[in-house]
């Protein structure tokens, strides 16, 4: 699947394991969070980067006690109308995850300022959305918003903070 990243299509270095592969003893991979029990020796002992794909039903802080062995954290979006996956990425962010944050599955462009604000850093999207909208498209949605009433990851400034500062 086409990853968008700062505005562009760029290659994925991470490799996702299906749940009947093996895991690797080397190598960047993400796991889904079902099978964390069988990975734990390798978050022990990993040679390469740590990613897991959660689903939009899991709950943030059942990942809290990992943030320091996992580098990434794919979560799936059903669909573009199912918003969980914004509120999952807020508050793994909220509870301290400074790793990257993945939204995986069919976002749209119009979606990507709300999800840059949520704190993803990226989204893995379906091959056939990528081709229905390219990358300027999404550059387009994402500075179409350019206030905002709240702060978000890559938005600081409120609308509020700035009449603020301007009567102070």
């Amino acid at each position: 699947m086409p990853l968008m990243r700062d505005f562009s299509f760029v290659n994925d270095l991470w490799r996702k394991l299906a749940d009947n592969e093996d895991v690797p003893r080397d190598g960047d991979v993400i796991i889904n969070f079902t099978r964390l029990d069988e990975v734990a020796d390798r978050l022990k002992s990993q040679v390469g980067k740590t990613g897991l794909h959660i689903s939009n039903t899991v709950k943030p802080a059942q990942l809290q006690p990992l943030f320091n062995q996992i580098a990434l954290i794919s979560v799936a979006f059903t669909a573009f109308n199912d918003g969980r996956g914004f509120s999952i990425a807020k508050r793994l962010r909220h509870l301290g995850f400074t790793g990257t944050l993945r939204a995986t599955g069919p976002l749209i462009a119009d979606q990507y300022a709300y999800a840059k604000a949520c704190g993803f850093d990226e989204i893995d999207l379906p091959e056939t959305l990528a081709q229905r909208q390219p990358a300027d498209q999404w550059q387009k949605a994402a500075n179409a918003i350019s206030l905002s009433y709240q702060r978000g990851y890559h938005r600081p400034a409120t609308i509020l903070d700035q009449r603020r500062a301007r009567a102070s």
